[in-house]
């Protein structure tokens, strides 16, 4: 579920469901043509639906931060904490194209980082270990 898609009282009678907050990042420079922005765009829609479509009901996206910045793992974690304050139990951050320092987000619970993930298995498998992912984040 988008984050555009919740009223004040749907967000009061889901919360205690949509208990997982998704944050796609574009990681984009400012360099890429807008075709080349585009195109990162589309891969992250595809890969966001690794995860928005077998686990709809549970997980809420919110807003992409697109472009990368100096010191982007720690305000993203910033978020996260914010999140988490705000009432999510879990926040996950998947980017397609993106690279994050871990070690500087301890508030994230799950970072998918598809440039990683290919490097560790083959392509028609990663539908099937992001989907386990999610489900070990929640049995912790």
């Amino acid at each position: 579920m988008k984050f555009s898609e919740m009223t004040q009282d749907s967000w009061a009678e889901l919360q205690l469901y949509l208990d997982t907050c998704l944050i796609p990042y574009t990681a984009l420079t400012g360099n890429q043509s807008p075709v080349e922005a585009t195109e990162a765009l589309e891969r992250l829609r595809d890969f966001l639906d690794l995860v928005e479509i077998p686990f709809k009901g549970r997980i809420m996206t919110y807003p992409a931060f697109h472009f990368e910045i100096p010191e982007m793992s720690m305000a993203l974690n910033t978020v996260c904490k914010q999140l988490k304050a705000s009432g999510f139990k879990y926040v996950v951050i998947m980017s397609s194209d993106g690279f994050l320092e871990e070690e500087h987000m301890p508030d994230a619970d799950l970072i998918l980082l598809r440039s990683d993930i290919v490097q560790k298995i083959k392509e028609n498998e990663i539908p099937r270990y992001i989907g386990e992912k999610i489900r070990e984040l929640w049995k912790k």
